[in-house]
């Protein structure tokens, strides 16, 4: 069990890499709790909390570098998450998803630029 310092001092990719290996240990502890050869049943919680850590690191990672970006290139990764969604390819569920996020981050970023706009106008 990592952790938040230390998994907050790892890169993105050994955050990914961890990410996995949770994932794999998580999914041998419920085969074993299946097999009824488990011998500490909250393994199990503290392999999903481990999980649940690493994600949530990545998605604030994530979205300090959505912050940066400019509105123009948040509207193009929209539109070829939109593009990815209409074709029949794998991983559709996914770019639905994250075309959602987008537009909901890309919408209350445009929202801010037109009331600064909007005041800075004004003056």
């Amino acid at each position: 069990m990592a952790k938040t310092k230390e998994l907050l001092g790892m890169s993105d990719e050994d955050l990914g890499v961890t990410l996995k290996d949770r994932e794999k240990h998580l999914f041998q502890l419920r085969f074993q709790s299946a097999t009824d050869r488990l011998e500490t049943p909250s393994e199990i919680r503290k392999a999903k909390r481990d999980i649940a850590r690493i994600k949530t690191i990545q998605r604030a990672r994530e979205l300090v570098k959505l912050a940066d970006l400019p509105v123009d290139q948040l509207a193009t990764r929209i539109t070829a998450l939109d593009k990815k969604v209409s074709e029949d390819v794998p991983g559709k569920r996914v770019a639905f998803r994250q075309a959602k996020r987008l537009k909901r981050f890309h919408a209350g970023k445009v929202a801010v630029a037109a009331k600064t706009a909007k005041t800075g106008s004004g003056k």
